[in-house]
Parts: C-alpha cells; structure tokens; sequence
C-alpha cells in the first residue's frame, strides 16, 4: 500500500496561485493513478483532477479547467496540483488519493481510490 502526505496550502487572495504536491512512499508509485479531491465544509466530496500512472490520461472538473494543472513525477513519488486564479469557491480542504492502475475508478467522485492523503487546507479570500 501507499502512504500519502499533502502539503502547499495555505491562504492566498483571489486571483492568487498556489501550488499542492503529494508525496507517496511504501509503494511503487507508478503503480497507481493518482487524484485530487476537495471538499469545502458542509459539501459534498468532488473529484478535482485526476492523471493516469503515466501521465497520459487527464481528468479535470468543469469549474476548474484552464486553471488548475494536475501533473506527476513519478521518480520524485510526488503529484502536484498547480492552482492559478483562484477563487473564493476553491477554499475547502484538497486530498490526494491514489488507486491501483488496473483498478475501476471514478474521479468525479472519488470512488474506488483506496488511499488517501490527511489533507491540505486551501483558503482564497476575496
């Protein structure tokens, strides 16, 4: 299994950036596909972006296309979450997660990732 540690949130201003990284260690990394959750308080768990073991397939939420970069280097162990523009609608908590490559998952939700991250705080204030 696959132990994940979140870091680079923080308090920004609108229209800010930030940058999220995600370090796996007890396992092949590669192995996985990996994903970026968010939940804001009082709201449901969504899918942010997600990215296949490679690199090759990307997933990106509506709201966050054209801002948000999801990316993957997998001989730092390390997924990253590049943040542009933010907006006030993006604070919430953000999780990475990760999934067995040969397993059936679903990104929009969350379904079927096995391992999670504790979490990093992102606050955008207007």
């Amino acid at each position: 299994q696959v132990q994940l540690v979140e870091s680079g949130g923080g308090l920004v201003q609108a229209g800010g950036s930030l940058r999220l990284s995600c370090t796996g260690s007890g396992s092949t990394f590669d192995a996985y596909c990996m994903g970026w959750f968010r939940q804001a308080p009082g709201k449901q768990r969504e899918g942010v972006s997600c990215i296949t073991r490679t690199g090759g397939g990307i997933w990106n939420l509506a709201s966050v296309k054209g801002r948000f970069t999801i990316s993957r280097d997998n001989t730092k162990n390390t997924l990253y979450l590049q943040m542009n523009s933010l907006k006030v609608e993006d604070t919430a908590m953000y999780y990475c997660a990760a999934v067995p490559s040969a397993g059936a998952y679903s990104c929009s939700g969350g379904v079927g990732f096995d391992y999670w991250g504790q979490g990093t705080q992102v606050t955008v204030s207007s």
